[in-house]
């Protein structure tokens, strides 16, 4: 089971960017996806991106968040350009492993070790 860490969470203003890190304790191949939720006070953990060979991401982040990994450094990014008000919530890193190198997972249920949470405040 993977440790997760994430950082580079903050305050910003409407149209800036910001870098999420999301560091693992263990290695984690392609084989092993890595996601990113964020959950908005009152709103429910909503998929935000994964990644394995294959990326996806929700629509609403399409065009403006890129997810990366570096699995020399067993570390996850997510690029955040453009960001909008809607986009603050606690976003939370994910890993679980796939049985599938393009496979994508979007549920919550398919990953199995989560982070604690990094803030991201988008004022506009």
């Amino acid at each position: 089971q993977a440790q997760l860490v994430e950082s580079g969470g903050g305050l910003v203003q409407a149209g800036d960017s910001l870098r999420l890190s999301c560091a693992t304790s263990a290695r984690t191949p392609t084989w092993y996806a890595v996601g990113w939720f964020r959950q908005a006070p009152g709103k429910e953990r909503e998929f935000v991106a994964g990644i394995t060979g294959s990326t996806n991401y929700a629509d609403s982040v399409k065009g403006r968040f890129t997810l990366s990994r570096d699995n020399a450094k067993n570390t996850a990014y997510l690029q955040m350009n453009t960001l909008k008000p809607e986009d603050t919530a606690v976003y939370y890193c994910a890993a679980g492993q796939v049985w599938n190198p393009y496979y994508v997972p979007r549920s919550a249920y398919e990953y199995t070790d989560w982070g604690q949470g990094t803030q991201v405040t988008v004022s506009s």
